[in-house]
């Protein structure tokens, strides 16, 4: 059980998930403070908001005397978050690793095509007509 163990531990794709987990909660906080820091206060300054998450508000009136309030500006900024990470992700690891790709594949040896030999279906033909010209000459 404990070898079983070491070995799911020890897989490549386990410890490169446990690497992706780690530098993505990492890359969170960047992303969340670039957004919270930097660009909620300059989209919210559009908005007339402090910052983007208070922006474009929505008040639903109750009976009770406390209204309820959506901030259509968190939604937003969420947005912009993901799309934040996402540009990230794919300037700093998917564009490069299809350029690495691309130049290993390019470093490949080129493999010739080698005509397809016979099928069987031709070779068995053949064998027939060898027979068949065996069995005339006895």
């Amino acid at each position: 059980m404990i070898s079983g163990f070491k070995a799911f531990i020890l897989r490549g794709n386990v410890v490169d998930l446990a690497v992706a987990v780690v530098i993505g909660a990492a890359f969170t906080a960047v992303v969340n403070s670039l957004v919270d820091s930097v660009l909620n206060p300059l989209i919210g300054a559009l908005f007339n908001a402090a910052t983007l998450a208070k922006a474009l508000p929505v008040v639903i009136p109750s009976a009770g005397g406390d209204d309820a309030v959506i901030y259509f500006g968190a939604v937003i900024a969420a947005i912009v978050q993901f799309l934040l990470a996402a540009i990230v992700v794919y300037f700093a690891i998917v564009a490069p690793m299809n350029y690495a790709n691309k130049l290993a594949e390019a470093r490949k040896p080129k493999v010739e095509d080698v005509p397809a030999g016979p099928t069987e279906t031709e070779l068995l033909v053949q064998i027939r007509d060898l027979l068949a010209k065996q069995n005339n000459q006895l």
